[in-house]
């Protein structure tokens, strides 16, 4: 066995020990932290923005800057995480992770930026799509996180659901259709981080 099949080897075995493994690089705080952003963002909009459709482009400035505020607490959390020493698991179960979830956030973004430059007038369907593919991604990435996470992905399905159903016409980019889902759901998934894995891991 040359040194190229050995190290082959021995990276098969991570990805086959990823697998098996919790995933620890999501941690409770800045996903908590997503939660508040969305309530705040959802605030502000009531406030300085009580016609939405009339400013599209502030709209998405907003919850996109909101978007990306929470993926970047999220993704320094997690840099951390897996350039700790002797980390080389820790660095494959992350590559895992946002393989799993990434793709359903390009394809959020993607869709968002379809949709604002070439079908503007189905825009009010937007929280319902975020929740629709951010629902996808815990669904895809569930099986390295603790089990009840699963119910996060449920909760987030049944969100995409009902905002399509409702909020349009009078209600269409009402800013508790992306503030409610959000605010509700990522301080759930906090919760079942913060219980499941560093409550028990601190205690142990």
């Amino acid at each position: 066995m040359d040194l190229r099949e050995a190290l082959t080897q021995i990276h098969e075995i991570r990805q086959q020990v990823a697998r098996t493994e919790t995933f620890r690089g999501y941690r409770a705080a800045p996903v908590a932290f997503s939660g508040i952003v969305a309530w705040t963002t959802a605030a502000f909009q009531y406030a300085w923005m009580p016609r939405p459709d009339e400013n599209i482009q502030a709209y998405l400035a907003l919850w996109m800057g909101a978007a990306l505020l929470s993926m970047a607490a999220t993704g320094l959390t997690m840099f951390v995480h897996c350039m700790q020493p002797n980390s080389a698991l820790r660095r494959t179960m992350t590559l895992l992770a946002l393989g799993q979830f990434l793709p359903c956030v390009v394809a959020g973004g993607l869709l968002t930026f379809v949709l604002a430059h070439h079908a503007p007038q189905c825009l009010w369907m937007l929280p319902g799509l975020w929740c629709m593919f951010f629902s996808l991604g815990i669904f895809a990435s569930y099986r390295l996180l603790p089990k009840a996470t699963f119910w996060v992905a449920v909760f987030y399905l049944g969100a995409a659901v009902l905002c399509l159903m409702y909020a349009q016409d009078t209600y269409a980019l009402s800013p508790w259709a992306m503030g409610v889902p959000f605010g509700v759901g990522q301080p759930l998934a906090a919760g079942i981080l913060y219980w499941t894995l560093e409550r028990t891991h601190d205690e142990g």
